[in-house]
């Protein structure tokens, strides 16, 4: 999916909402934990319920990696059954060696023809470049994530600058990919850093993780995260997924993604692109 297409997805939804597919077993209703099936199940049909109003679904490749080849299984067929028009990214979190990173990317690229996959650059370009060379495919790069963890190494100031970690990552990768085909995680938890972050990256797709569950504000993300056609996917997992544990769960995930795409809508209305 390319950058203009994603506008017009978020444009004519009214929605930059991500969906985080996590699937949880230990979290599913319980009819349905017993089942051979079930992770795709439950992915099937938390899609039906939210695709209305989701832009994006983000798959955390670790839930489905857990279960061995079944999990595996499940990856593929939950992505082969996402719609044409969303936006699908594995959260992998992957980079390594030029050699293995090219593995990586042709796997989450070609294999399951995901959208955009995201790398940690710690290894540097070499490892991040080959995730690069695929036409109309994103790579998404930790730069400030809303764990607490990110006050470890993320916020730590560079030795004889004026950047924290986090802010170096970004600039120097930036320059290996263009706003075409790069966007940066920056959690919802980071608000206070938003500002300065967007006026440094005007053009650049932010994803952002953190709304709702991890305490981020959708209105502070947008007020501060926003650039002139909004430049955001804004992820909610466990909020939306688990937000109920009978039967009627669909339904639940579907009032929760609502209630979202109704806040979005919102906030877009005040700011028309």
């Amino acid at each position: 999916m390319t950058r203009l297409q994603l506008f017009d997805k978020i444009k004519e939804k009214q929605s930059f909402l991500s969906v985080g597919l996590d699937p949880d077993i230990e979290k599913f209703p319980k009819h349905l934990r017993g089942s051979s099936d079930n992770i795709f199940e439950f992915n099937k049909a938390i899609i039906d319920a939210t695709k209305e109003f989701a832009v994006a679904y983000k798959l955390n490749t670790a839930f489905f990696e857990a279960h061995g080849s079944k999990g595996w299984e499940a990856l593929e067929q939950t992505v082969d059954y996402l719609p044409d028009d969303v936006f699908k990214i594995a959260d992998a979190k992957r980079a390594d060696i030029g050699n293995t990173s090219k593995q990586y990317a042709k796997a989450f690229f070609e294999t399951m023809d995901f959208d955009a996959v995201t790398v940690s650059p710690y290894m540097g370009e070499d490892s991040v470049k080959p995730f690069l060379e695929f036409e109309n495919k994103w790579v998404i790069i930790l730069a400030a994530t809303s764990n607490s963890g990110f006050l470890d190494f993320q916020d730590l100031m560079i030795e004889n600058t004026s950047e924290h970690l986090y802010e170096t990552v970004m600039r120097r990768t930036a320059t290996w990919g263009s706003r075409q085909n790069t966007m940066f995680v920056v959690g919802a938890t980071r608000t206070e850093k938003l500002i300065t972050i967007r006026s440094n990256y005007p053009e650049h797709f932010f994803l952002i993780p953190g709304v709702g569950a991890q305490g981020g504000s959708l209105d502070l993300v947008y007020r501060y995260g926003r650039n002139r056609k909004v430049g955001l996917l804004i992820n909610s997992s466990r909020n939306i997924i688990f937000a109920g544990d009978g039967p009627d769960f669909a339904e639940k995930a579907r009032e929760a993604a609502s209630d979202l795409q109704k806040q979005m809508a919102g906030n877009l209305a005040k700011n028309p692109n």
